[in-house]
């Protein structure tokens, strides 16, 4: 099997182009409701801060943001957001086990956590350590808004937040953008170079709001993740090495913000 240009696997089956109708309201009514819906407002916010009078890069976005007045609130609302998230991915997940394939088919087991977790750690830093270059060179040359994963308070709950806002973020995204759209994908007899294409663009166009840094920079973590499952068939793997670089960004920002004159 050749990297640039896999076989498309066995798994799963065809399906007969009768029933790709059903699959693929089921498909728009998923995304419309999820990171789809996310893409689009992700443009008109990219469109809104172009509108501005004043560069991309003197512009900031923030991800993890207060969403309450009162600390116990926040608290709830943030969690609240979390369970979104996972609701998110579960959702995709259950589809695709009420149409009888199984978790594990897709990497959801748990009979290789030891290669699994030595296999994000690897993916994370393949992709971690050249996304934060690429981030800082296109915020140095216009194409990004300054990114602040986190303007939460210093409160005792702040670090626990993070990450599990880390986990479902890459949850939601992985479960989805790889594990239920690549496989309907699949199923509809998509080759695997133009299922991959399409997963990774949509990743990139929820990231949008960004700058066009943003999307390009997970338009191309899209298509290494995407090519890693479609060889492997280890969500788990995507899942823990998303989790790790959202936790770095997230946790490292806010330890780091103000201390280094590099970060915007």
């Amino acid at each position: 099997m050749n990297w640039l240009s896999p076989e498309r696997p066995a798994f799963p089956e065809v399906l007969p182009k009768e029933q790709h109708r059903g699959y693929q309201v089921e498909l728009l009514i998923v995304f419309s409701v999820t990171l789809g819906l996310s893409g689009l407002r992700s443009l008109v916010r990219l469109l809104d801060s172009l509108l501005r009078p004043i560069p991309l890069s003197q512009q900031s976005v923030a991800l993890n943001v207060q969403q309450a007045r009162f600390d116990l609130l926040d608290l709830l609302a943030q969690l609240l957001s979390v369970l979104q998230l996972a609701a998110w991915g579960g959702l995709g997940l259950y589809l695709l086990w009420r149409g009888g394939i199984k978790l594990g088919m897709i990497g959801l087991d748990r009979t290789r956590i030891g290669p699994d977790a030595l296999g994000s750690l690897g993916l994370a830093a393949v992709i971690g350590i050249p996304g934060l270059v690429f981030y800082l060179v296109s915020y140095n040359l216009g194409f990004n808004l300054a990114v602040q994963p986190s303007t939460l308070d210093d409160t005792w709950w702040r670090p626990v937040v993070l990450i599990l806002a880390a986990a479902g973020n890459a949850w939601a995204e992985e479960a989805l953008v790889v594990g239920y759209l690549l496989t309907r994908f699949r199923q509809f007899g998509w080759s695997e170079n133009k299922a991959l294409l399409a997963s990774s663009v949509l990743r990139g166009s929820y990231h949008l709001y960004q700058g066009f840094g943003g999307f390009v920079g997970n338009v191309v973590m899209g298509l290494v993740f995407g090519r890693v499952w479609q060889r492997t068939n280890r969500l788990w793997v995507l899942v823990l090495a998303h989790t790790i670089l959202d936790v770095v960004a997230f946790v490292g920002y806010s330890v780091l913000r103000g201390h280094v004159s590099w970060l915007p």
